[in-house]
């Protein structure tokens, strides 16, 4: 009975050999499913050459971004409803009892987290480092080392 297992155990072992063999063949094997290469133009160039200079978003695509976050139908117009929808999502969140009325404590609730969070010696006040933290935290611009906006008055 031990003489099988042995058998059993030596039969795995050069079937898990055969199968590094088997890998380590084909890792060699140049791979068929590579796309080919893009043809060349005339002037021994890619077709589709890179513009010499990035354009720069202007003041009107932003713009242009920010009314169709608000045109919610794409109608090409911001109704009063459509306007008012991002506040009144804004005073649902806030209004954590449903009542349609903000009290102090529901308008307040995040700045008494921020406070605590801050106050981390729970002094009930803020040294200058603890006040530090409570700076509010931008997302890194997306714009990655480009100079500030032109602006047509000479200002940065």
């Amino acid at each position: 009975m031990a003489v099988w297992r042995y058998l059993a155990g030596g039969g795995a072992g050069l079937a898990a050999i055969g199968a590094g063999v088997v890998l380590w063949s084909m890792r060699e094997a140049p791979s068929a499913a590579l796309p080919p290469q893009p043809a060349a133009t005339a002037g021994g160039e890619a077709e589709a050459a890179l513009p010499d200079e990035v354009p720069e978003a202007t003041a009107q695509t932003r713009e242009a971004r920010r009314f169709g976050r608000y045109d919610k139908d794409r109608d090409g117009t911001v109704t009063r409803e459509e306007y008012l929808a991002a506040r009144r999502k804004a005073f649902a969140k806030l209004d954590t009892n449903g009542d349609g009325r903000l009290s102090f404590d529901e308008w307040a609730v995040k700045a008494e987290a921020k406070f605590a969070a801050a106050d981390s010696d729970h002094s009930g006040g803020m040294s200058p480092d603890e006040f530090a933290t409570t700076a509010v935290k931008r997302k890194p611009s997306s714009r990655h080392g480009c100079p500030p906006e032109r602006r047509e008055d000479g200002g940065a």
